[in-house]
């Protein structure tokens, strides 16, 4: 096992991260910005060092400064969290090659699963379905029109090195193709310094259900069910629960076992989460992507399966075989994740930074948990991502859990900056959220219409 951690990245991911190999014992060094010199994982880390200004670009993504700060604290390995240089693959091989453990998968397993268009050849060759789209890149307006045409509209244009919401466009109709896919690439060649895109059919309406995977050295993977993360804003997701509501039993395992299916088929190593769209309407599912990390919303997982999945994270990159098989993982409850942002949701969830002056976070209560890196008197600042905190709870069901997250979201208190708390309070209580009544499009066409006309 390792003695000493490196945790390059920030807020609540790096707060976790802390708390996990503190319980495996082990040291940790926090690396921040100047804005963060305050942050909670600085304080908490055993060590803390500076690497940049305040731009992310000058700290949190400066690869040779994070590795600069490894190598002078002495760390053995660096936990990326996610966001930043999660998915890089390039620093992930530049950690090899300086004989420091990556905690996640190989560059050249990023590299395949990272580019959408190589994620989607493997899922066909391993007899994961994938949905209709073009067979590989799209470089033109003139191919992107002949692709559209044969799959038919509505299509969805997508950034092969995508992530995070970033160069994807929902086109309806023939005539809207060419200003769109011209307007997605630019925007991923300036996200990610690739504008190569391509196109993919819209299930709709659908579900976006995602398999949280493990894998280890000895070629153990297993899965450890299902969240639903439908309820989305802009492509990026608000609220996740586990287990889906529109899964039973016969296509949980079979979305499960192709999800490690999926994940053998690159030799997969570490935490990864295979995500799919689920036809609602004939009961299909389809390969979407594939993210080489842990994701923002896993707690949900942890809860209802009693993983500890940053702990199995470190124990895999450290050479030891899972601690638990497919056989030991049975999904029990439910829980559900609200993402807590420092955003105005009454001004199009424009970002607030500033001073919390009053903080008040839920801790009461058998299965309710609050990750977050804020504090009473700490200033958010605007460099980085606006979540604050996620409240996720666990009930012995779904009506118990949402039960339990509307009183989460009562008890919440923070003043100071502005936050989508009662955004979230308001989306919890709603009777189709509440009977399960909900696509990735309910938000944003259905949901959201309706709560701007209600606004004051």
């Amino acid at each position: 096992m390792f003695k000493k951690l490196l945790i390059a990245n920030r807020g609540e991911i790096a707060v976790r991260i802390i708390r996990a190999a503190r319980e495996l014992g082990i040291a940790t060094v926090a690396v921040y910005s100047e804005a963060d010199k305050e942050a909670l994982h600085t304080i908490l880390a055993d060590e803390a060092i500076c690497i940049g200004p305040s731009k992310s670009s000058d700290s949190y993504l400066n690869m040779n400064t994070v590795l600069s700060a490894a190598i002078v604290t002495g760390a053995q390995a660096i936990h990326p969290g996610f966001g930043f240089l999660s998915e890089n693959s390039k620093f992930a091989t530049m950690c090899e090659e300086m004989h420091i453990k990556f905690i996640g998968p190989s560059g050249l397993v990023m590299d395949k699963m990272g580019d959408k268009i190589n994620a989607r050849a493997e899922m066909i060759k391993a007899n994961v379905p994938v949905i209709p789209g073009s067979k590989g890149e799209v470089t033109t307006t003139q191919e992107a029109l002949e692709v559209a045409d044969t799959i038919g509209y509505p299509v969805m244009l997508k950034a092969s090195a995508g992530g995070g919401g970033k160069g994807i466009r929902k086109v309806e109709r023939r005539e809207d193709l060419v200003a769109a896919f011209e307007s997605a690439s630019q925007e991923a060649l300036a996200a990610f310094g690739n504008g190569a895109m391509y196109i993919e059919k819209v299930i709709y309406p659908a579900r976006h259900i995602e398999v949280q995977i493990l894998g280890d050295h000895f070629g153990n993977i297993v899965h450890l069910g299902e969240r639903d993360c439908s309820l989305q804003r802009n492509n990026q997701k608000v609220l996740e629960e586990s287990p889906s509501i529109a899964i039973g039993a016969t296509l949980r395992q079979k979305i499960g076992e192709a999800a490690v299916r999926a994940a053998k088929a690159v030799s997969y190593e570490n935490a990864g989460t295979i995500e799919f769209l689920l036809d609602e309407k004939t009961g299909e599912f389809y390969f979407m992507e594939m993210n080489t990390r842990v994701q923002v919303e896993h707690p949900v997982t942890e809860f209802v399966t009693g993983v500890d999945i940053v702990k199995e994270q470190i124990r895999i990159a450290a050479g030891q075989p899972l601690s638990v098989s497919q056989d030991d993982i049975c999904l029990k409850g439910h829980a559900i994740e609200c993402r807590i942002n420092a955003e105005n949701p009454k001004f199009n969830f424009a970002p607030s930074p500033g001073k919390i002056t009053e903080l008040y976070l839920p801790s009461g209560g058998v299965g309710l948990r609050v990750d977050s890196a804020v504090y009473q008197g700490y200033t958010i600042p605007p460099y980085y991502d606006s979540m604050i905190a996620k409240i996720i709870v666990h009930g012995s069901n779904r009506f118990d859990a949402l039960m339990k997250m509307q009183r989460a979201l009562y008890e919440l208190e923070i003043e100071g900056v502005v936050t989508n708390s009662e955004f979230q309070m308001d989306l919890i209580s709603d009777a189709r959220v509440i009977a399960g009544d909900y696509d990735t499009a309910f938000l944003m066409e259905t949901f959201l219409p309706e709560y701007e006309q209600t606004e004051d």
